[in-house]
């Protein structure tokens, strides 16, 4: 391969590269003191911080990588344009060399945000859920205190009477007031925490259930033992996606055993390889817009950060007001930028075609 296009591609990525370690290292710093209750109220240490937050970043990353990527490629054109290299490329009649460096560049990220979006971020669902959960069951199994009223999750206080030796909780109680139709309360001589196929459990012995709805109607339940989820006490993980935590190669791997995809998962895959159709749609306008050199020098003019920010929240509205049935709206947005890119680079290299001149006859 020529040097010029690996030059122009190791350009492109590096402003791109920048640009998204930014925006990740400032996103990661703000998802740690999203969720710094973790260790200021459950008790959790710091690398169970960092471990959530770390696993919280594949989706943010998805969603910010194409606007970096369109961002990273307009401003190394732009730099490009500064140094006068723009107008010689166009001059020297290379710009099939910069064409190919922005579609080794845009290929590039397209494949990226698959690999993050089919197997990357369905793992780290799962692991967040499944780590979620098992906070949830330590900090009602280890971190409640004898007689001391504990909020486990916005709108539910627990308080035990005291805890025996072999992990068994004494005197349960629990008021979960979250729900403004009606409030429960849970009260049990013992408890302990398990776990079973389905995950972890609170397992009450001698209690009763106790409902009280806005209307003030009373009911109660006595049991001799009760299982209750963990995730329905703390509100951990609620109503978990299990297509969701599932990598594209493994619901394929159901869908041949099971003799075909569900609904479900169509749309999944769908949505998934969507984002990789959102990079090459912004890339190649933002390609379009800046790739060509020009002579203004008006003071007023649009940042192109700014408007590769609109033209991706414009993209994000179509999607949402298009007609076009489920599960293909999730490409309707980045076809219609991939087109109107299209478009433009095909206008804008029909005039920068050289005119013949016709001789006239003698």
């Amino acid at each position: 391969m020529k040097r010029l296009p690996l030059y122009l591609a190791r350009l492109f990525a590096s402003d791109t590269a920048q640009l998204f370690a930014v925006a990740i290292f400032l996103l990661y710093l703000i998802q740690c003191l999203r969720i710094f209750d973790l260790v200021a109220v459950r008790g959790q240490n710091i690398l169970t911080l960092l471990g959530q937050a770390t696993l919280a970043l594949p989706p943010l990353m998805i969603v910010f990588f194409y606007v970096c990527l369109g961002i990273g490629i307009g401003r190394a054109l732009r730099g490009l344009q500064a140094s006068h290299e723009l107008h010689i490329i166009h001059a020297s009649a290379r710009v099939p060399a910069l064409l190919q460096a922005l579609l080794m560049t845009i290929g590039g990220g397209a494949l990226g945000v698959l690999v993050l979006t089919h197997i990357f971020e369905p793992v780290a669902n799962r692991n967040i859920n499944e780590w979620s959960a098992a906070i949830a069951a330590d900090l009602v199994g280890r971190t409640l205190l004898p007689n001391r009223f504990v909020e486990v999750a916005p709108g539910v206080t627990v308080v035990i009477g005291g805890r025996a030796g072999n992990g068994e909780i004494t005197d349960f109680f629990a008021d979960d007031a979250r729900s403004p139709e009606q409030r429960r309360t849970y009260v049990a001589a013992q408890a302990t925490v398990g776990m079973d196929e389905d995950g972890y459990v609170l397992q009450l012995r001698e209690g009763k259930l106790q409902y009280m709805t806005a209307t003030g109607q009373y009911s109660e339940v006595a049991f001799d033992r009760y299982d209750m989820a963990v995730d329905r006490l703390t509100g951990a993980v609620e109503d978990r996606d299990l297509v969701a935590e599932t990598a594209t190669p493994a619901l394929l791997a159901a869908a041949s055993a099971n003799g075909g995809l569900s609904p479900a998962a169509v749309e999944a895959i769908f949505r998934r390889s969507a984002e990789a159709l959102r990079v090459i749609g912004l890339g190649l306008l933002a390609g379009a817009i800046a790739a060509f050199p020009h002579g203004r020098r008006t003071r007023r003019q649009l940042p192109l950060e700014i408007g590769i920010l609109l033209l991706a929240f414009f993209e994000r509205g179509l999607n949402m007001v298009l007609p076009v049935p489920r599960p293909w709206d999730a490409f309707s947005g980045s076809l219609v930028l991939l087109l109107v890119a299209i478009c433009m680079w095909v206008w804008k290299l029909q005039l920068l075609r050289p005119m013949r001149l016709k001789r006239s006859a003698p």
